[in-house]
């Protein structure tokens, strides 16, 4: 008689998720520990936060470590196949930027080599380039140019990854419940300013959460597809005409259309009176395009996007509407 099937059997073995009570961390914990058809791995969850060091809840094992005090890391990769970093600093601090999003990969890869850990995914970002416009570029394409701490220190960060054959994803804007700055940056933008510039209609690279979680999902339960050295853009492979946006954000949460009849330079200039702290490029990257061929990684992971960003995006309304205006 056959034995129980075990997590070696389904290609999981254990994985560690650094980062995984966050945003995109915690979404693919959730994606892991659902998919009952390829039956949940051997998870642990690496955070400076969160539940209590050793708890388990879910079948799931929480680890209290923090990336800038390297010997708290001791140990964490025991056992691990497959590494998942998903934890970064998106301040402005950038001794903290270098810190977490630096050294901080560079200390934890060093116990991932300790440990013999097989395969190593970091989520990054599409930041590393810079600002655009850019234009359905491969990724072989396109050069990084960062134009801040946070995105130089990831770009160091992704350097020392590929390095140990790992691969990188990056995704450009990401929404769905957890979003705390893409939606309600332009929320709050067309609350204080309910106008658009004029003939601003740019294709954007989006990912649901949702999806972006089951295509890192399957990377993690296939060997062969989670090797690397490698760099995936993280999107959905349509991009995403601006105005379908603005559109979702009138029928989804009330917005009002904005007439757009008013010149760039004059919508930047009043943008910049009442956001003060939104930079140039993140502005740019919602008023310019910024698309990326992103067809890789679908065919990489073997999974396919999700409905349409209407119908994702009306389904995160309860989230979206108790976010601060």
């Amino acid at each position: 008689m056959a034995g129980p099937t075990t997590h070696a059997e389904h290609g999981t073995g254990t994985v560690l998720v650094a980062g995984g009570t966050g945003f995109i961390g915690g979404a693919l914990v959730r994606a892991l520990v659902s998919d009952a058809d390829s039956g949940a791995p051997d998870l642990r969850v690496l955070s400076s936060r969160g539940a209590a060091v050793g708890s388990h809840a879910d079948g799931v094992r929480h680890i209290g470590a923090d990336l800038t005090r390297p010997q708290t890391l001791r140990g964490v990769c025991e056992g691990v196949t497959t590494l998942v970093h998903a934890a970064s600093y998106v301040g402005r601090d950038p001794d903290r930027c270098g810190a977490v999003n630096h050294f901080g990969v560079h200390a934890l890869l060093d116990e991932a080599r300790r440990a013999g850990v097989a395969r190593i995914i970091c989520l990054s970002t599409a930041s590393v380039y810079g600002t655009g416009p850019h234009r359905g570029a491969r990724e072989e394409e396109i050069t990084p140019r960062p134009q801040s701490p946070a995105s130089a220190s990831r770009l160091r960060g992704e350097a020392a990854v590929l390095d140990a054959g790992g691969i990188v994803l990056r995704p450009h804007l990401i929404y769905g419940e957890g979003d705390r700055w893409v939606v309600p940056s332009l929320v709050r933008m067309l609350t204080a300013v309910p106008d658009w510039p004029a003939r601003s209609r740019p294709l954007t690279s989006l990912i649901s959460l949702r999806d972006l979680a089951r295509c890192v999902a399957a990377l993690v339960r296939d060997h062969e597809a989670a090797r690397g050295p490698a760099v995936y853009h993280a999107a959905d492979p349509r991009p995403l005409p601006f105005g379908r946006l603005l559109l979702a954000l009138h029928r989804v949460l009330g917005l009002p259309l904005p007439p757009g009849d008013i010149s760039p330079a004059e919508h930047r200039a009043r943008i910049a009176r009442v956001m003060p702290a939104l930079t140039d490029h993140q502005y740019a990257l919602v008023t310019q395009d910024h698309w990326y061929d992103a067809r890789k990684l679908w065919e990489r992971s073997g999974q396919r996007p999700g409905p349409v960003f209407e119908e994702q995006f009306a389904a995160c309304r309860d989230w979206y509407a108790r976010q601060p205006a």
